[in-house]
């Protein structure tokens, strides 16, 4: 028996696919109702690492609903983009903020508003302005920084100048990505792999960062579903033996299908025990503070997704899906967040460990890098 086997066995998990049953089948160790649930999220600083959704009014409501504090959203990418975002700030003062510092997220959450923390999820954005030799100035980010960078992902999927992606998972980091690991580090600013960056890249990205916290935002269990943008077991204890933390998505896909479903066109929608077990067999291969929230919702945007084959392939990502099988089924839309507290505190996980869960983690992380 290998380690994995013996983790799913210790589980109580015959294989990855029979995950769900396995948990299903395991008695309630914690009596708990949804209003248990949203009572433990108002007392917790909630932080939801990755969330693509449109940034609209209606969106906003919807945060507020759930209880979340810190939106890590896409964004600062250029000057155009930058201006469009600070107008939307200035437009709703009164209950959205940038926040650049752990003290900017304790004062938002104590003024009530909901905290707008800028990450990017591929660091191709430099590239857009190459010198003649196709170099990207990576010096840049000195100025995305003061823009309000603070969380930066090296590469989305398909291989840059940087090193490869996700779909490339054995081409390593770059000579230009190596430079582009050090900058981030100067400034910083929390590095993010795994996920979108491919396996070699992240590797190298990893052994590079000696004492500095490194996250992955948003990504599921390669070990559970065999798909490319999901990160194996040897790269999730690399990152937690760093101090970081893993953000788990509610994305269907990334629960349920494989490479060898390829010839699918759709992914069958799975339900919350699928998404709890992500929790739970985090929790016993590396420990409950390296497990966060990177939901990646696409609320309002989720129609436009997935139409290039090279981006998005069949082998990882379901053809364009209806937007109600998007995400798993109980937890398609962050204000459904209270369903996935009360699941894990019927599984029997303490308040204070979900509550690390919930936003503490992410937080430990940001002191660590940033500063307090």
């Amino acid at each position: 028996m290998n380690r994995r086997e013996a983790l799913f066995s210790s589980l109580g998990i015959a294989t990855a696919m029979s995950a769900s049953t396995a948990f299903a089948n395991q008695p309630s160790r914690r009596s708990a109702t949804l209003q248990d649930a949203r009572r433990l999220q108002d007392s917790t600083l909630l932080v939801d690492q990755l969330d693509g959704s449109a940034m609209t009014d209606e969106y906003l409501d919807m945060l507020e609903s759930a209880g979340v504090d810190i939106w890590q959203g896409h964004g600062m990418s250029s000057f155009s983009n930058a201006t469009t975002m600070l107008n939307f700030f200035d437009k709703h003062a009164k209950r959205l903020v940038l926040v650049k510092s752990v003290r900017d997220i304790r004062q938002a959450h104590q003024d009530s508003k909901i905290g707008y923390l800028v990450g990017w999820q591929s660091a191709t954005y430099l590239t857009n302005e190459t010198d003649e030799w196709g170099l990207p100035p990576i010096e840049n980010l000195r100025t995305f920084w003061e823009l309000g960078l603070r969380i930066c992902g090296l590469i989305y999927n398909n291989t840059t100048v940087f090193g490869g992606g996700s779909l490339d998972p054995t081409l390593g980091l770059s000579r230009a990505g190596r430079r582009l690991v050090e900058q981030i580090h100067k400034q910083r600013i929390v590095l993010d792999v795994g996920g979108h960056t491919g396996d070699q890249t992240s590797y190298d990205a990893i052994a590079m960062s000696k004492g500095v916290p490194v996250i992955c935002s948003h990504t599921n269990l390669r070990a559970i579903a065999d798909n490319p943008r999901n990160m194996p077991d040897k790269m999730i204890e690399q990152i937690a033996a760093s101090g970081g933390v893993i953000g788990v998505t509610a994305v269907n896909d990334f629960h349920a299908r494989s490479r060898k479903d390829e010839k699918i066109r759709l992914t069958p929608q799975v339900g919350l025990d699928k998404h709890l077990d992500q929790y739970d067999y985090l929790k016993r291969l590396v420990g409950v503070d390296h497990i966060g929230l990177g939901c990646d919702f696409m609320y309002g945007r989720a129609d436009l997704t997935r139409t290039n084959p090279l981006l998005w392939p069949p082998d990882a990502y379901s053809a364009v899906p209806p937007a109600e099988m998007f995400m798993v089924k109980g937890y398609e839309k962050i204000t459904e967040l209270p369903n996935v507290t009360q699941g894990l505190m019927q599984r029997g996980w303490t308040d204070d460990e979900i509550r690390k869960v919930l936003g503490g983690n992410w937080l430990r992380v940001y002191e660590q890098v940033w500063g307090a």
